[in-house]
């Protein structure tokens, strides 16, 4: 049957199209759900120290709601608390570092990290030859971008640094320490 072909008894022309005033919003749908996890969302992307009160506005939820959960997620090392007037908290990156390379030694054999990580250096390899420096910090954009464009000099050192990230991430899984991640100069494969 061709799908396109709806057969002429399918709609008999009374029923009325349905009332869509009477659907959930998009929006709402994507800002309702537990609390939680609204406010786990929203520290999850707070890079600086911000106030309870925002937090609380960006979950869509009253402060002091936001001020237990934090709490919580700061006592869990989720987030850091800065004391003062007022309090605030950011995202706690040594936390999220220390769940990623926990993960890839759940998710991973020994030798399949190696695997991975031999991988990710050999592309880090091409990136130095291809610039002529050691990491993309010391490329200059303006020269990168005199023999190809800008944006595709940019992309590349960028995906560069991504690498750097992986490749750091990979080596604390390898060498199974998930208390942080070293510089991408000091892997030791």
């Amino acid at each position: 049957m061709d799908l396109t072909n709806i057969p002429d008894d399918a709609y008999d022309g009374d029923e009325s199209p349905p009332d869509r005033s009477a659907f959930e919003s998009p929006d709402s749908l994507l800002r309702e759900g537990p609390i939680r996890e609204q406010l786990l969302g929203t520290v999850t992307a707070i890079r600086t120290p911000t106030k309870v009160s925002t937090i609380a506005d960006r979950a869509d939820c009253d402060t002091e709601t936001a001020r237990d959960y934090l709490e919580w997620f700061a006592e869990m090392g989720l987030v850091r608390r800065y004391d003062g007037r007022p309090v605030r908290y950011e995202r706690n990156d040594a936390y999220f570092e220390w769940r990623r390379i926990n993960r890839l030694r759940e998710d991973y054999s020994e030798a399949e990290i190696v695997e991975m990580l031999s991988d990710v250096l050999d592309e880090i390899d091409a990136y130095r030859d291809r610039f002529d420096a050691d990491s993309p910090d010391e490329v200059s954009l303006v020269d990168a971008s005199k023999t190809t464009s800008t944006e595709a000099a940019w992309e590349s050192l960028s995906a560069w640094e991504t690498l750097d990230r992986r490749a750091a991430l990979l080596d604390a899984a390898r060498r199974g320490d998930s208390a942080g991640v070293d510089t991408p100069h000091s892997i030791d494969v």
